[in-house]
């Protein structure tokens, strides 16, 4: 899992987006890296935490930007594995998260064509993908490159001398925050809730148009659609460590709120013994990953003990691979 952040308006992006990127480090903490459009395309990147980026990053004033932090899963963390990715002429950036199933092929066929790779990721066939195909346009290029990828992605990207940033999402979570004159785009709303609380959250298979003006959405097929803004009622404090020292611990001692809150207008069925009340259910399958995956294991029993269900457990970045993926 990678954070993504993007921005586009009157402030200087380096800073927006070195904000952001604190906001994401619960995504990856093994590298990081920003494309800035400030006199032509200025990239930073390296191995390492986000702390470290604001120290070394230099002096830049442009106003549109994307930025990225790493958690490792092609590539060692490094330097050159960092995104951004830069295409042969240096014009393109591009920031991902996902998986890139078919990237060995792709490399393959682009090294073919005289491209130069300068990273162990599969990311980086993306942005040489859009070089292929980029003909003016960086929306058109990028819908092209994602038509050849087989995988899952949020995706977000920008070229030298555009005062845009195009992006679109597989599988995984990209939210666009709407401001007066500036707009921002995130893998979550943590990374924008300092800016504004007004947010679309973009569906699966759309892509996205973002600029200081406003922004425009297609769906899937390529069509231009309205998604509806959402009001982020929560506050960034809510999101934030709460005084626990990292992330885990205080995923740990809020475990008992978030259950109770899960089971909120289901108690009073739950007190009469009733678990599943008038579901008939032949069989519960639970998807997860890293600790969640122990959690579930642990409600795989409970599921049994209690609601005499069979149930199983399954990681969640293998399920798609099952061949019991379109069970009920």
């Amino acid at each position: 899992m990678c954070g993504i952040v993007g921005y586009v308006g009157p402030r200087k992006a380096k800073n927006v987006l070195l904000d952001g990127l604190k906001r994401l480090e619960y995504r990856g903490y093994d590298s990081y890296g920003m494309a800035i459009g400030s006199d032509g395309l200025k990239v930073f990147k390296d191995e390492g935490e986000i702390s470290k980026l604001e120290s070394s990053i230099p002096t830049w004033d442009g106003h549109i930007g994307i930025g990225h932090t790493r958690w490792a899963t092609c590539g060692r963390p490094s330097a050159n594995n960092a995104h951004p990715f830069l295409d042969c002429t240096g014009r393109i950036a591009l920031v991902h998260n996902g998986i890139i199933e078919n990237h060995l092929a792709l490399r393959r066929s682009l090294e073919a064509e005289g491209h130069v790779f300068t990273s162990d990721t599969d990311t980086e066939v993306l942005v040489h993908l859009m070089e292929r195909h980029y003909r003016g346009d960086p929306h058109a290029a990028l819908i092209d490159t994602l038509s050849e990828v087989k995988g899952t992605y949020a995706v977000a990207a920008l070229v030298e001398g555009d005062d845009r940033i195009v992006a679109a999402r597989k599988e995984n979570s990209l939210v666009i925050g709407l401001g007066v004159g500036e707009q921002m785009i995130a893998s979550d709303v943590t990374a924008i809730i300092n800016y504004t609380n007004k947010v679309i959250y973009l569906m699966d298979g759309d892509s996205a148009i973002i600029s200081s003006k406003g922004v425009k959405i297609y769906d899937r097929s390529g069509n231009e659609v309205r998604r509806e803004p959402s009001i982020v009622t929560w506050t960034l404090e809510d999101a934030e460590k709460g005084g626990f020292e990292h992330y885990m611990l205080k995923e740990i001692y809020e475990q008992p709120v978030a259950i109770h809150n899960a089971l909120l207008g289901s108690l009073d069925e739950i007190y009469a013994g009733a678990i599943m009340p008038d579901i008939d259910l032949s069989s519960v399958k639970l998807v997860a990953c890293g600790t969640s995956y122990h959690a579930a294991m642990v409600g795989k029993y409970i599921i049994e003990s209690m609601a005499q269900v069979p149930t199983t457990v399954e990681f969640a970045s293998e399920y798609r691979y099952s061949p019991g993926t379109g069970e009920n």
